[in-house]
């Protein structure tokens, strides 16, 4: 299984990014853990990871606690997909993409600025390996 956390648009705050990149980082110690910007018009993820599990983060989307989240990598590992995340740009995901994806999460009800909600995600994917784990991290 590996994990691919992709972002639409050039990262404004090195620290934020800095940020995420520790947690994928952790996160490699038990699954592949890539982390980089994309171009909508010139990457398809659908063509790139046929058999992952594309789950985008929109406001619009299923709010999920850390539980649920661990449980989606306990079901990936089980059935061995690999599982890809969007997080949009300024303007969002492609239309087309949502209707596509997997899954659409949300990470909260409030506005968060995309450097900010990377580095939230990444961090909820370290918690989800160390909540299957066993690890005392998430206590």
């Amino acid at each position: 299984m590996k994990i691919f956390l992709y972002y639409i648009g050039k990262p404004k705050d090195a620290r934020a990014n800095a940020l995420a990149a520790e947690y994928m980082k952790r996160a490699g110690h038990y699954a592949g853990a890539v982390m980089a910007e994309i171009r909508p018009e010139r990457t398809d993820l659908w063509e790139k990871h046929p058999t992952a599990k594309k789950i985008l983060l929109d406001p619009a989307g299923k709010p999920l606690d850390s539980e649920k989240f661990a449980a989606l990598f306990e079901k990936a590992e089980m059935q061995g997909h690999d599982l890809v995340f969007l997080i949009g740009g300024h303007a969002g995901l492609p239309e087309a993409w949502r209707r596509r994806a997997d899954l659409l999460v949300s990470l909260s009800a409030m506005t968060m600025p995309h450097e900010l909600a990377r580095a939230v995600l990444a961090e909820q994917i370290y918690r989800a390996f160390t909540m299957l784990r066993g690890h005392p991290y998430p206590r």
